[in-house]
């Protein structure tokens, strides 16, 4: 075998390495977490970048939503923080919505790593956090000063000696203080687990430098990209996407440019941005559009700077995948996560055989809180005070040759939090939760069904449920190629009454919340319809 071709090998070995290096820096982070939705949803992301900021390798565990606006972060912290001024032990966060993933609660939190006193790299890592103050998880808010902690560009680590005065600023202004604090201490120890194990890579490789690995992995991650776009049709291509919004509809315009290996993804002709907490900064809108495109085009490539940098996203400021600070945006993924079906729209235009239907879209965060603040306080006396969050899960659209994926978040990827977390953590109960039967669109590929879930409280007083991102009530999804749409959201209590999406309802004493999510759209005209089951018994799936 050539020296060259040895090379081109070990080269090839050590990319795989630093892709199991960041693995490791997430696998850290997801089992030494404190809040459930990072720790059992797994809604965290981890990477590593150059010098210059840009990414090289992200892990396998976590979201597009979390490493793609990652992708963009962390040349915003070097911004403010260049390379020669931090040192060994340094560690650096945000939580700015517009520079970070996309609403505050989201912290990202940058590492650089040294060999010796030489900077070689740095680590990022996110994770959703329950609660940073304000109005809570809700999209209610009218500007994101009511959504709660705003943390600039700051040191949370200076030199070994963490920044206890920013930790207590942080926890004093969250309704759980242990649980944010220790996600941010799993934070740091992610980013700390990934620069050991980088320096024990270099090490064994004899690197002095990342940089000449780095530039392989952007440039041939670059030009796979590009090869890729080339097979695609070149062409224009325009699709709308209706969804329920909050005060008013919103509609996500959508227009796919190929030119030879460009992509350009324009959306122009949106709608103008929410006065409530659902706008999804361009950066959080930018993530979920390259992944849709990327996900068709391009899935065999890596994803890092290099292949990211291949598609271009054109947003007018002001629009809700677009919006100005301070608008509040706390729900930021019912827009955000709604976007790859809006890019998938238009490239079922250009292939029409490779694109699935229309899905669920955003999760259902199921945030669960006591009725203190909501409910006369003497009616409360003696009963638990709680702030707790579970998932609700819809169904992916048919795809050409299969049925959609039923209660499968996608695209974000979160998993469920078992009920059991939830329960251990409030007096609250799951009556059901269970495949929600037939409501995934009919097509030759059917699409995937929903859940349904019901919840009751053990203590006979009221508690609330934000609707925050309750979507595709009004605007089920679409289906393909001939499929039809699948089954709408719904939400309503047990006792019959139907509650609208996005507010904060409150559940009375000894009454029960059911939601049920939306189905997946289907595939292809069907030949033979089934019938609709209907969800589960309740006994079936009962969990008590």
């Amino acid at each position: 075998m050539s020296v060259g071709a040895l090379a081109e090998i070990q080269t090839q070995v050590m990319w795989n390495r630093l892709i199991s290096v960041v693995e490791e820096q997430a696998q850290s982070l997801l089992r030494t977490a404190f809040g459930s939705v990072a720790r059992e949803a797994g809604d965290l992301s981890a990477g590593v970048y150059d010098l210059s900021g840009k990414m090289l390798a992200q892990a396998v565990t976590g979201t597009p939503g979390h490493v793609n606006t990652m992708a963009n972060a962390v040349a915003h912290f070097l911004d403010r923080f260049p390379v020669e001024s931090l040192s060994p032990g340094d560690v650096l966060v945000t939580n700015d919505p517009w520079m970070g993933t996309g609403h505050l609660f989201d912290f990202v939190v940058v590492t650089p790593a040294f060999s010796g006193d030489r900077a070689v790299g740095l680590f990022a890592s996110t994770c959703h956090v329950i609660d940073v103050g304000g109005l809570g998880f809700s999209a209610d808010a009218n500007s994101v000063f009511e959504e709660g902690t705003w943390i600039p560009h700051m040191f949370l680590r200076r030199a070994g000696v963490l920044n206890e005065d920013l930790l207590s600023i942080i926890v004093a202004n969250s309704r759980n203080p242990v649980e944010v604090r220790g996600d941010l201490m799993s934070l740091i120890s992610a980013n700390d687990t990934g620069v050991n194990r980088l320096i024990d890579m270099m090490g064994e490789f004899g690197l002095q430098s990342l940089q000449p690995l780095a530039d392989h992995i952007l440039q041939t991650s670059q030009a796979a990209t590009r090869k890729a776009i080339r097979d695609v049709p070149d062409g224009c291509f325009d699709y709308d996407l209706p969804l329920d919004g909050y005060e008013a509809p919103i509609t996500i315009r959508t227009r796919l440019t190929i030119d030879g290996d460009r992509v350009t993804i324009d959306f122009s002709g949106s709608s103008p941005s929410s006065n409530y907490g659902i706008n999804s900064p361009r950066t959080y809108s930018h993530a979920y559009v390259v992944f849709g495109l990327k996900a068709i085009i391009a899935p065999h490539v890596p994803n890092n700077a290099g292949s990211l940098d291949c598609f271009e996203l054109i947003s007018e400021p002001g629009t809700c995948v677009d919006p100005l600070p301070p608008s509040p945006v706390t729900a930021r993924h019912v827009i955000g996560q709604m976007l790859p079906d809006a890019v998938f729209g238009c490239l079922a235009q250009a292939l029409p055989d490779r694109v699935q239907a229309e899905s669920a879209g955003s999760i259902w965060v199921l945030a669960l809180a006591s009725a203190h603040g909501r409910a006369p306080l003497d009616s409360l006396a003696g009963t638990t005070r709680f702030n707790v969050m579970n998932v609700g899960i819809g169904g992916v659209g048919g795809r050409p040759g299969k049925d959609g994926l039923s209660a499968m978040a996608f695209p974000s990827g979160v998993g469920s939090i078992p009920l059991e977390i939830t329960e251990n953590q409030s007096p609250l109960w799951f009556r059901r939760k269970s495949l929600l039967r037939g409501s995934g669109g009919q097509g030759q590929w059917r699409g995937g069904d929903g859940q349904v879930i019901e919840i009751a409280n053990r203590e006979s007083v009221p508690f609330t449920v934000s609707a925050a991102t309750f979507d595709r009530i009004q605007h089920p999804a679409r289906g393909r190629a001939g499929g039809s749409a699948g089954s709408a959201g719904r939400v309503r209590l047990g006792s019959g009454r139907t509650l609208e999406g996005k507010g904060i309802h409150l559940v009375p004493a000894g009454d029960s919340l059911i939601v049920e999510l939306p189905g997946g759209g289907g595939y292809g005209p069907p030949s033979q319809p089934s019938a609709d089951q209907g969800p589960d018994p309740i006994g079936s799936d009962a969990h008590e």
